[in-house]
């Protein structure tokens, strides 16, 4: 008898418990905080939105923590969905490591760390990127991960050529960012530049492909 899989699975446990890591933290420097706690930054690296310290320091590990759980479900549930692939192992853990980064730089920062918010981050995203690229092309069609577009999912084909594409777009503009960054160019130009890139040019590619190939027939 074939063992039916259970949505509560080891990585859905362990990336939660991740997620929720960033409360011992907090539990440890909670009385050191500010009523209000910077959680969101402009470009420049500055505070442009606050939150109670409460909600700082343990509402937004709970919430990354519960949209772990609703991510893996949605993961789990995809009738295309290959466990194997390692883009669908990165999708997994996608959250677990960015509670651990997004909680402790704030509470850091609202404690007086001169940490560069507008550096950090775009930095932790390019790396991020720079990993996701290098799987783009080996992501077999599904409903969860990858570009999703009509073509894409009407057209194997279309799909494997735009994922191709994305996978060297994302891995040089990554590289392109790390760069910039570490360089000291502006991080805000810089990151919002090549982000617009790698998100409409596989899009675009997309398109004029299925243009090529005509309208596909469906039943």
């Amino acid at each position: 008898m074939k063992k039916q899989n259970s949505l509560i699975d080891r990585t859905l446990v362990v990336t939660t418990l991740v997620c929720l890591l960033p409360l011992v933290f907090s539990l440890v420097v909670y009385r050191r905080l500010p009523d209000r706690v910077p959680i969101h930054f402009n470009v420049a690296g500055e505070p442009d939105n606050y939150a109670p310290k409460a909600f700082a320091a343990f509402g937004i590990p709970l919430l990354l923590a519960l949209l772990n759980v609703v991510l893996q479900i949605v993961l789990k549930t995809d009738p295309k969905r290959d466990p194997k692939e390692r883009i669908y192992l990165i999708s997994r853990w996608i959250l677990a490591p960015l509670s651990l980064l997004l909680t402790p730089l704030s509470l850091l920062i609202a404690l007086g760390s001169p940490l560069r918010v507008e550096k950090v981050v775009p930095l932790a995203v390019a790396f991020l990127f720079l990993l996701i690229g290098n799987y783009l092309p080996k992501c077999k069609q599904n409903y969860t991960i990858g570009i999703k577009l009509p073509w894409t999912l009407a057209d194997e084909e279309n799909w494997k050529k735009t994922h191709r594409f994305a996978g060297w777009l994302w891995t040089i503009g990554s590289l392109l960012l790390i760069i910039l960054l570490l360089l000291g160019f502006p991080s805000g130009i810089s990151f919002f530049s090549i982000l617009v890139i790698l998100a409409f040019a596989p899009m675009i590619y997309s398109f004029a492909l299925s243009r090529k190939n005509g309208p596909i027939d469906t039943p």
